[in-house]
């Protein structure tokens, strides 16, 4: 079954770039581009994509806002995977804050962009290095502190939160605690579902900004 992504951003030579990198591979398809966050919402609803390719930074409406206007009015939305050019930027962290699943660097070559693409769409592994972990221990606050506190995690489900924020994937998981892969599934369920979190991106955030993780 072929991965579908919609393509957002304002540079068209970006645009057709990712298209052309993405089309090389039978087991993805680009079903539509847009050039600016304000058209991303009816998009989707028409076109269904898995995944949405967001660029963070547009002149009318930025990724941040148009993944929260996906995540807030379409049901069952699409994986958004965010596209800039630093890693470091606030822009980034805050759109994953907002509830975007990872992002990817424009200047990835293009085993890396596939790559990105199929993690998000499968919502296995997640895409959060070192830079964004810092800027997530930098909004640390006591609600979250206090939020993951009454989350009331297993001694089982903190280990794997722990790993999760290392960005490991479910089988990487199951190898690290010798358990099957099966078992790393319902234990991130859990966690997600304790915490309040839409998916492995929420649940690290919350992580890290609770100080339960330490960045590095």
């Amino acid at each position: 079954m072929s991965v579908t992504v919609l393509l957002v951003d304002d540079e068209p030579l970006v645009r057709a770039g990712l298209r052309a990198v993405l089309e090389a591979q039978a087991d993805i398809e680009v079903v539509g581009e847009a050039a600016d966050g304000a058209a991303v919402v009816p998009l989707v609803r028409r076109l269904r994509p898995d995944v949405v390719a967001m660029d963070v930074r547009m002149p009318l409406l930025d990724g941040i806002e148009a993944t929260r206007a996906v995540l807030r009015t379409v049901p069952d939305p699409p994986r958004i995977l965010v596209v800039t050019t630093f890693e470091n930027d606030e822009y980034v962290y805050q759109a994953l804050r907002a509830g975007a699943d990872g992002f990817l660097l424009k200047r990835s070559r293009p085993e890396e962009i596939v790559q990105a693409v199929r993690l998000v769409a499968l919502g296995d592994s997640l895409l959060f290095p070192a830079a964004v972990r810092a800027l997530a221990a930098e909004y640390g606050n006591a609600a979250a502190r206090a939020a993951l506190d009454r989350a009331a995690l297993t001694e089982r489900e903190a280990a794997v939160l722990r790993l999760m924020a290392r960005g490991l994937s479910n089988a990487e998981i199951a190898a690290e605690l010798v358990v099957g892969t099966e078992t790393v599934k319902s234990h991130v369920s859990a966690v997600l579902a304790k915490l309040g979190a839409r998916d492995r991106t929420q649940a690290v955030i919350a992580a890290y900004e609770s100080g339960f993780v330490a960045p590095g």
